[in-house]
């Protein structure tokens, strides 16, 4: 028996509540030749221009050192107060750095604290130094860890971020990497806020944090700076107001000045130009779907879970959803098998996919629902038959 399996979209009205709470999309309108704004609740991109292109992040890729250096944290490797050898190699690196030398042990906090605001090269090399043996080694770790947590397009061949041709992050994953150290490293995250350090006393030039945002009143929380000649100025930040996260990364900017004011503008957009709404609460009905031989003729696509997402706070268009699925669907269904996503779109947001489960089980139907099911289909192509013969 043949049977015809089409992907079938049905818009779905809003309801009156978010109907009348969403808006036109707000246009954002940015200098950076690429850049990411990122929801971190609702897991919402709102802005993206070229972020999955490998790029070289320069400092930016610290964010991955530090990563390594939190896990080992975490699981027992070393603590705070584990001491460091410091190499000729690490004391002759360029750049920003911690002017530590060969006869410094510096801990484990005091790198971190050197790498995040000092934006230190050689401390770097030490700590990777002190974690896989080379440098080499340890930036074929990163890699490998970079993959094993879903940086798709990473590659490091550092762990400072010198230029190298081999050496690149897309934006999307530095923005996701700023996520995963938001909610993996929760005790460790506020040295990101740090404004301040200097080693020893020795580089008092050098003790201010070179992000921007930190300190304006913006809820400005983090993470990392970056320049290269090739990609111009940048960075990957963090801000909340509210109990709401934006994270957000740009690249190639012509100073420090325009890339303060596009860290200032980004946070401003991303968290005063959008509300959060509810789309659907858990087990609401979204839709209801035919089943094929099952006991059921037909299962309800409910929502799995509370499903919310940012919606512009001005303007007078409407957002769309529409639930999309293969119909009928093939008996048998479990309940709460994903039957179904709900699709929510929004002008100039990238639309949001939910998953829709089945509020209950259809089995394998017995002689009677085949029969139908037989008929119906029978009945279907007869139809066909006669239109085809009546053009």
């Amino acid at each position: 028996m043949i049977r015809q399996v089409a992907a079938l979209l049905f818009v779905l009205a809003m309801s009156a509540f978010v109907a009348a709470a969403v808006a036109a999309q707000p246009v954002y309108e940015t200098p950076a030749r690429a850049a990411l704004i990122y929801d971190f609740e609702t897991d919402t991109v709102l802005f993206e221009r070229d972020a999955d292109t490998p790029k070289p992040p320069a400092s930016m890729s610290k964010l991955m050192t530090l990563y390594m250096v939190f896990e080992a944290l975490k699981e027992g490797h070393i603590d705070l107060d584990t001491t460091f050898a410091v190499s000729t190699k690490a004391r002759n690196m360029g750049g920003s750095t911690m002017f530590l030398d060969e006869t410094d042990r510096p801990t484990a906090e005091e790198l971190i604290k050197g790498i995040v605001v000092q934006s230190g090269n050689d401390a770097c090399v030490v700590v990777a130094e002190g974690l896989a043996g080379t440098e080499e080694a340890f930036a074929q770790r990163m890699t490998l860890r970079g993959r094993e947590i879903g940086l798709k397009d990473s590659t490091f061949a550092n762990a400072s971020g010198w230029p190298h041709p081999r050496h690149r992050m897309s934006l999307r994953d530095l923005v996701k990497l700023a996520a995963l150290l938001v909610t993996e490293f929760p005790e460790y995250y506020g040295y990101f806020a740090m404004e301040e350090f200097d080693y020893d006393g020795r580089s008092p030039a050098n003790r201010f944090n070179r992000n921007p945002v930190l300190g304006t009143g913006l809820g400005a929380d983090g993470l990392k700076t970056g320049h290269t000649e090739e990609t111009g100025y940048s960075l990957v930040g963090s801000a909340v107001q509210a109990d709401r996260r934006l994270i957000f990364a740009f690249t190639g900017l012509e100073s420090a000045a325009a890339r303060r004011r596009e860290a200032e503008a980004m946070i401003v957009w991303g968290l005063r130009q959008f509300t959060i709404k509810e789309v659907a609460s858990k087990g609401d009905v979204i839709g209801e779907i035919p089943v094929w031989m099952g006991s059921q003729s037909s299962v309800n696509a409910v929502a799995g879970d509370d499903f919310r997402m940012p919606f512009p706070t001005v303007g007078q268009d409407s957002a769309t959803t529409r639930i999309e699925y293969l119909s009928p669907l093939d008996a048998p269904i479990a309940e709460g098998a994903q039957v179904a996503e709900l699709v929510v779109s929004i002008p100039s947001i990238p639309e949001r996919r939910f998953p829709l489960v089945s509020d209950r089980e259809a089995t394998r139907g017995g002689f009677v629902p085949r029969v139908r099911a037989a008929s119906s289909l029978l009945f279907d192509m007869a139809i066909g038959q006669v239109q085809s013969l009546l053009e």
